[in-house]
């Protein structure tokens, strides 16, 4: 169920006389086989008459929906920051340390800095006043808006590797191992975007390591 007011009332009373801008931070793209790890940080305003409806977990909001509230939101927003943590990151420090190096950039990329950081899950040690929420993104407005953003952003990303990349079906999975994916990697190989480190299963451990030695020589 989504509960835009819970969210948005729960981040206004974390305000105060020292709290007056909150920020959010989420991630979207840990688990697919392919394309990068992709991170937004948030502020929003918490004005009388400033929530925008529907901004909640962006896993439990449709397309068309997403993509709308995207636009209201970072039109409103009083900053943000995306981050694009790329395969090769991903590959070489493990996909956890690349989503943490990537939302430390978006806080650090931050033209407007935070009284309160809040974060879906993560622990960053990186603000003075910072606070990591389980299940963040159905908790906070600002981490559920940070959530839809690089949700848009990183699916948009995935639609144009489906054009250069028709094969591998990722404008529907989006980079997820679907059983088309999958075949896809066996019938086609692997493609630059893919993450060697999460394909050992499918492709073989020595194939890995013989595209990762061809990767590095380029």
């Amino acid at each position: 169920m989504i509960d835009t007011l819970k969210i948005f009332e729960y981040d206004k009373s974390l305000l105060s006389d020292k709290i007056k801008y909150i920020a959010g931070i989420d991630e979207v793209g840990r688990g697919p086989l392919a394309g990068p790890v992709v991170t937004a940080c948030v502020i929003m305003p918490y004005s009388e008459g400033s929530i925008i409806n529907g901004v909640f977990d962006s896993k439990k909001v449709n397309k068309k929906n997403r993509e709308k509230l995207c636009n209201e939101i970072l039109t409103n927003a009083i900053a943000y920051s995306i981050v694009v943590e790329d395969v090769k990151s991903i590959d070489e420090i493990n996909i956890l340390n690349a989503t943490i190096k990537a939302m430390k950039r978006s806080y650090t990329e931050m033209k407007v800095k935070p009284d309160l950081l809040l974060i879906d899950a993560v622990k960053l040690n990186i603000a003075e006043n910072e606070k990591s929420i389980i299940k963040g993104d159905a908790t906070s407005y600002a981490i559920a808006s940070a959530s839809i953003v690089a949700k848009v952003y990183r699916d948009r990303l995935m639609e144009e590797y489906a054009k250069i990349y028709p094969e591998y079906d990722f404008e529907n999975n989006v980079g997820y191992g679907t059983k088309r994916h999958i075949e896809a990697i066996k019938t086609y190989g692997v493609t630059p975007i893919h993450r060697l480190s999460f394909l050992k299963n499918i492709i073989g451990e020595e194939e890995c390591k013989r595209i990762s030695m061809e990767r590095e020589a380029k």
